[in-house]
C-alpha cells in the first residue's frame, strides 16, 4: 500500500496521540527529492489556506502536524485538512514539539507577526527549512537575527512576499533594466484601504479555548481583551505596536517589496521622514489612521500612503488578480505603485494586476498581465527544499523589505521625524530613542539571544 493512501485511511487521533504517528513517516523523509514532510505554526485562515494548496500544487508534500493556542482554530484546521487532503494531522498545542520532531521537514509559520521571528528562528536552529507570512519581523535588530540563523544553520527561509515569484514582477524588471523607462525619478507606493474609529472592548476574562500567556509569547503580560484576539476571525491585534506594526506591515509591505523587485532590490535608504497620525477618526488604536513616508535613496525617493481610512479606494477585484488579459483602474486601485521614470510612468498592481506604462498623451506602450502569484511562490519554496537553491523571497532581501516598514513606524513613533539610518549598521544616527525601538524587547522565556 502507497504511503499517501496509508494516510488517507489513517486518522492522527489527538494531542495524546501525536506521539504515536510518528511510525506513519518515515525517518529517511528528508525532503531531497523524496517525500516533503510539512507542519504549520498559526492555524488562521491564511495559514491554513495557503499550506493546504501548497500540497494539492507539489508532488509528495504533506502535512504531518498543526500547533496553535486556540483550540477552536487548531480543532478546525484539522477538521479542513482532513477534509482538502483525505489525512487527518497530529494537532499540537506548543510548537517546540514541532521543532523537536526529527520528521518534520520545514515548519510554515502564519502567527501574529511578533511570534513570526522567534517561530522562524527556533525552526532554523532545529533543523528545519521555514516558510515565514509577512512581516516577516516586528523590529530591525530581530531581522538581522533571522538572517544571521538562516545563514548559520544553513536554512531555506522563504518569506510570504508572494510578489516575489509573480512572473509579471519580473518582466516589470526588465524593462526598467532596459532603460525604456529612463532613469527613475521617484517611486509611490500606495496602501489606501477603508477603515473606521476603532476603540478596545473592556478587559474580560481569558476564554476557556485560547492559551494567552503563549499566545503573548515574546510580548509583555497585559489583560485579555476580545478586541486583541477572536476565537474564529483574524482579531485586531494589527492595531497594537507589541503585535504588528499595523497596515504598514499588513499590506503595505507587499506594495514596497514588489517595488524594490522590480527596481532591482536597492539597498536600505539612508534616511526616512514619517508622518501620521488618528485625525481621522479620531480612534484609540496604536497604529496610525494614515502615514505618509518618504525614504531617501540617495539617487530618488521612494514614498507610502498608508490608510486604514480611504473607504473610496480598492484593491484590485479578485476577477482581474485572476486574468492576466485586464488591468485595474489604476486611479482608485488602493495597492497600487507608480514609478516614475525620464522616459514614462510605470503602474504596478500588488497581488496580480500586471504593469502598465504610459507615455505621452496617456498612451499604452507597453505592458505584461499577471496573475495573484501565490501558486508560484509555493512551488518555489518546495523547489527551494529538494535543490537547496535560495528561494524567490530569500530572507535577506525581505529583511531589507521588511526594514522599510519599520523606518515608516519609528520615524512616526518618535514624533514624526526625519532619521538618519545607516545603511551598514542598520542603526540611526541621529535618534537614540529610534534605536531603542529598532532593537525591541522581548518577555522573559521568549528573547532572541544576541549569538543565535
Amino acid at each position: 500500500m502507497f504511503r499517501r493512501e496509508f494516510l488517507k485511511k489513517s486518522v492522527i487521533g489527538t494531542v495524546g496521540v501525536t506521539l504515536g504517528a510518528q511510525s506513519l513517516f518515515s525517518a529517511s523523509c528528508n525532503g531531497a527529492n523524496d517525500k516533503i514532510v510539512l507542519a504549520l505554526v498559526g492555524c488562521g485562515g491564511r495559514g491554513l489556506g495557503c499550506i493546504i494548496n501548497c500540497c494539492k500544487i507539489n508532488e509528495k508534500v504533506e502535512i504531518k502536524s498543526v500547533c496553535d493556542v486556540n483550540s477552536t482554530k487548531l480543532a478546525n484546521a484539522v477538521a479542513t485538512i482532513e477534509k482538502e487532503l483525505g489525512y487527518r494531522p497530529a494537532p499540537v498545542k506548543n510548537m517546540k514539539e514541532i521543532f523537536d520532531d526529527k520528521d518534520v521537514d520545514a515548519v510554515w509559520v502564519a502567527t501574529p507577526e511578533h511570534w513570526h521571528t522567534p517561530a522562524a528562528i527556533w525552526a532554523c536552529q532545529a533543523g528545519k527549512d521555514v516558510y515565514v507570512e509577512k512581516n516577516p519581523t516586528i523590529n530591525i535588530w530581530e531581522g538581522r537575527k533571522l538572517v544571521e540563523a538562516a545563514r548559520k544553520y544553513k536554512r531555506i527561509v522563504q518569506v510570504g512576499f508572494q510578489n516575489r515569484s509573480a512572473p509579471y514582477g519580473f518582466t516589470a524588471r526588465d524593462y526598467i533594466k532596459s532603460g525604456k523607462l529612463g532613469k527613475i525619478v521617484t517611486v509611490k507606493c500606495y496602501n489606501m484601504l477603508g477603515g473606521g474609529k476603532w476603540e478596545e472592548a473592556p478587559e474580560t476574562p481569558v476564554p476557556a479555548w485560547l492559551d494567552w500567556d503563549k499566545w503573548l509569547g515574546p510580548a509583555p503580560m497585559r489583560p485579555f481583551s476580545p478586541t486583541i484576539v477572536t476565537e474564529n476571525g483574524r482579531g485586531g491585534w494589527l492595531s497594537y505596536w507589541a503585535y504588528s506594526g499595523g497596515g504598514l506591515a499588513d499590506d503595505a509591505s507587499h506594495v514596497m517589496d514588489l517595488a524594490r523587485l522590480v527596481i532591482d532590490n536597492p539597498a536600505h535608504p539612508k534616511s526616512v521622514y514619517g508622518w501620521g497620525g488618528n485625525h481621522v477618526f479620531g480612534g484609540a488604536r496604536e497604529t496610525p489612521e494614515f502615514q505618509s513616508i518618504v525614504y531617501d535613496f540617495g539617487e530618488f525617493t521612494l514614498t507610502c500612503d498608508n490608510a486604514c481610512a480611504t473607504n473610496y479606494m480598492t484593491k484590485t477585484p479578485g476577477d482581474i488578480r485572476q486574468d492576466k488579459t485586464r488591468f485595474p483602474n489604476w486611479r482608485n486601485n488602493a495597492t497600487r505603485t507608480e514609478i516614475y521614470g525620464t522616459e514614462g510612468l510605470m503602474y504596478l498592481g500588488r497581488h496580480g494586476g500586471g504593469w502598465q506604462v504610459l507615455g505621452p498623451d496617456n498612451e499604452i506602450v507597453a505592458q505584461d498581465g499577471g496573475v495573484m502569484p501565490d501558486n508560484e511562490h509555493q512551488t518555489d519554496f518546495i523547489e527551494s527544499l529538494r535543490t537547496r537553491k535560495q528561494p524567490n523571497g530569500d530572507v535577506e532581501e525581505c529583511h531589507r523589505s521588511a526594514t522599510l516598514v519599520h523606518l515608516g513606524n519609528i520615524a512616526y513613533r518618535v514624533g514624526n521625524k526625519q532619521l538618519l539610518f545607516d545603511p551598514e549598521t542598520e542603526k540611526f544616527l541621529n535618534n537614540e530613542q529610534a534605536n531603542i525601538l529598532a532593537r525591541g524587547s522581548y518577555r522573559e522565556g521568549y528573547v532572541i539571544p544576541e549569538n543565535i
